[in-house]
């Protein structure tokens, strides 16, 4: 094992030890380094741990579900701002938008009615749809974030009927066969680690009974292991390197997923929510994707890792427990990658000269001034790009793409004034003198709005 990998086992047995966990699994992936995996503790039945152990995620089951949401918008079946009711016949509640309840902002009651969590009794599809009028509307839509299972059960119902077939069919096939997630199942299997309830003031750990959450599953139903998790983190953070083709999402559509739409917290922002995912800043530009998950004798957390000095493409982590109350696995993953990226980061790619600037813009490039500030405009990758001359290192760039229909206009299409128009202003000879960036003036020299030249 290398030094760093020996760093992140000592932090998985570390906390296996302090938070009395019976069994924890733990993975990194990365696109530059082998997979690193940890495993400590014993599975609590006659099955050894493992890779292959499988435990309970609880919640992350919920970004699965949102991925086939976003697939059903990206395939032409529904848009993200229908109601329910477009597609689905339900005796309550059909109001509410795809995109509300994708966000935990519908304002829907947390649970399906009934104590589920008291009786772990969860409904069938029949008594689901039954029950559905007597769910409450806790909040206003779109009051703020308050998560709710049910909504994510609803969107799993969508799901399954918009593709013709179970919320668990179109998983499998849509999903888990083309990103090659063979230990994550419905139901748990032969290699399944039992979940405990650890006692608070002994060192007795009383097993818990797994249970079948029927028509709540697209919300908490899923079994999986630590490797499984860590590919599927590396997929929320960075979907090119392992679905290259798109065949599960577009990267674009990953994005969209990934922008946070509300905080989780109002208090202290220290979190929030996409479509579908958490999202925790790690500070320097770095985000953490992903999700964690809870259910009796299980704690799970599974998150990707973007931006930042030192991280690697396709970086994962999965920590996967089985102790119902040891909060600080949550912490793990965030750990595990903050420390790979530190002590073991990305090589640097060698910088290489590229093809010659299109001569239709090699006029335009250098210093510009908008605003009264300064902005330097350049041509890198294949790509005209635009930064502040006072911004920060680790901000990105804005990038332009050419419109083929109108010659001397770009397209915003991501960075500062993503989606604006930049237009290109010539003189007789051909030559860019002026510019507008989302309708904003831009010049080579610094001028007021009412364009006096401070050179004069």
């Amino acid at each position: 094992m290398t030094p760093v990998g020996d760093r992140l086992s000592r932090m998985v047995r570390q906390v296996q030890a302090q938070a009395r966990v019976p069994a924890v699994a733990a993975a990194l992936h990365r696109a530059d380094r082998p997979l690193w995996t940890c495993e400590v503790g014993e599975t609590g039945n006659d099955t050894t741990l493992g890779p292959e152990t499988a435990f309970r995620i609880g919640s992350v089951t919920k970004t699965f579900t949102a991925v086939l949401t976003v697939q059903c918008r990206d395939d032409g079946l529904l848009d993200l701002d229908d109601p329910l009711e477009r597609h689905l016949d339900l005796p309550a509640h059909g109001e509410l938008t795809v995109r509300r309840l994708l966000s935990h902002t519908a304002g829907l009651q947390r649970e399906p009615y009934g104590d589920v969590w008291d009786t772990l009794r969860a409904p069938d599809a029949e008594a689901f749809l039954a029950d559905l009028a007597r769910a409450e509307r806790v909040l206003p839509t779109g009051r703020r974030y308050h998560y709710s299972n049910l909504g994510m059960a609803l969107l799993g119902r969508l799901v399954g009927h918009l593709r013709g077939g179970t919320w668990a069919e179109v998983l499998a096939e849509r999903v888990l066969t083309p990103l090659g997630l063979t230990g994550t199942t419905v139901a748990p299997g032969p290699t399944a680690a039992t979940g405990f309830l650890v006692d608070a003031y002994s060192d007795e750990a009383h097993p818990e009974q797994p249970t079948d959450f029927g028509a709540i599953g697209p919300a908490a139903q899923l079994w999986s292991t630590a490797t499984d998790m860590a590919r599927w983190a590396a997929f929320l953070a960075d979907p090119a390197a392992l679905d290259p083709d798109g065949r599960v999402l577009a990267p674009t559509t990953l994005d969209e997923m990934r922008w946070p739409l509300t905080v989780t917290d109002e208090t202290v922002w220290s979190g929030g929510f996409g479509l579908g995912l958490i999202l925790v800043p790690q500070g320097d530009r770095v985000v953490h994707v992903g999700h964690d998950g809870a259910m009796p004798g299980f704690l799970a957390a599974v998150y990707g890792r973007r931006g930042g000095e030192g991280t690697a493409g396709a970086m994962g982590a999965a920590v996967l427990g089985t102790s119902g109350t040891a909060a600080q696995l949550f912490e793990l993953p965030h750990r595990l990658l903050a420390a790979a990226a530190e002590h073991d980061p990305a090589d640097t790619v060698p910088w290489r000269p590229g093809p010659p600037t299109p001569p239709e813009v090699r006029g335009l490039l250098g210093r510009w001034w908008g605003e009264g500030f300064e902005y330097v405009f350049s041509w890198h990758d294949g790509a005209l790009r635009a930064r502040g001359s006072d911004d920060p290192a680790g901000r990105p760039p804005a990038v332009f793409a050419p419109l083929p229909d109108r010659p001397d206009v770009y397209r915003t299409v991501s960075g500062r004034e993503v989606g604006e128009l930049l237009r290109l202003t010539r003189d007789a000879s051909g030559a860019v003198v002026r510019m507008h960036w989302a309708t904003y003036r831009f010049t080579r020299h610094q001028e007021t709005f009412d364009r006096y030249d401070f050179r004069a």
